[in-house]
């Protein structure tokens, strides 16, 4: 089974539908990642066994966990903060849908008690990074939800074992840039601004064309950049999962490409 995963492009179906596990014969990264689907008016009650996170792409909802409640609403995954809720194992979920609403969820094994975080708009971490990074070509917008305080090597959350965040990368730019690498597994999750929208992910050696919904799991060392075609602006979900006494703090980037990150080296450009 290849690290990507194209299936369902047609889109999901209502329910929890996953699409990588905790226990998975090939490639396992130990991150359980799926997708929740809710009618409008649907309730959905859940007592997950361990560590969960989940994190709303569209729609609305009032979500009540071990007595806390939190309303969340979101119509663009480009233009607007998450809402992402953080549950230990064994807490008590409840999410009531006040239109069609999807989520995506995420897990790791992780049995260990510790308080419930409820992350809403204005919460996040969000930074532009690449910026002024090689003529302008590795733009994108990092917003750092929970587990790390950006790239500050800070692990924010001891007791959680999750790593998580989104990536907007612009059109026609880089992102994951450049090339880097972490001992920890990964899992990206992609969508576009317009359902024809397209990518290309590195994986080592290897190179990927990422479409709508589509996935790649993130083996511990291997490279990962993007890039978004012209005309397309990429999103996707990461999430990290911490190794036994060696937590994600920062990635390592690639060292033959690293001349170019203090925007100050000259890029060719025809004379």
């Amino acid at each position: 089974m290849s690290v990507h995963i194209r299936e369902p492009r047609g889109g999901f179906r209502k329910g929890l539908t996953w699409i990588t596990r905790l226990d998975e014969t090939d490639h396992n990264t130990g991150i359980g990642m799926g997708v929740l689907k809710l009618k409008s008016g649907e309730s959905y009650n859940w007592k997950p066994d361990n560590e969960t996170a989940l994190l709303l792409m569209q729609g609305t909802i009032r979500v009540k966990t071990n007595g806390i409640s939190t309303a969340g609403s979101r119509d663009s995954l480009f233009n607007e903060e998450p809402t992402c809720i953080h549950i230990s194992a064994n807490s008590e979920l409840e999410i009531d849908a006040e239109r069609e609403t999807e989520l995506t969820v995420y897990q790791t094994e992780n049995k260990a008690p510790f308080d419930q975080r409820h992350y809403i708009p204005g919460s996040i971490d969000v930074a532009d990074r690449g910026k002024e990074q090689a003529g302008g070509t590795c733009w994108r917008i990092v917003r750092t939800i929970l587990g790390v305080d950006g790239h500050a090597g800070h692990v924010r959350d001891p007791d959680s074992q999750l790593v998580i965040g989104e990536t907007i990368t612009l059109p026609g730019r880089w992102s994951s840039y450049p090339p880097h690498h972490h001992s920890q597994p990964e899992v990206y999750h992609y969508r576009f601004n317009k359902p024809q929208g397209f990518g290309h992910a590195e994986h080592g050696e290897d190179v990927y064309k990422v479409r709508n919904q589509d996935t790649l799991k993130i083996l511990s060392g291997e490279d990962h950049a993007q890039v978004a075609a012209p005309g397309y602006a990429m999103y996707y979900s990461w999430v990290i999962r911490h190794l036994p006494d060696n937590p994600y703090t920062e990635p390592e980037f690639t060292e033959e490409h690293t001349w170019m990150m203090d925007g100050t080296e000259k890029i060719w450009h025809p004379s």
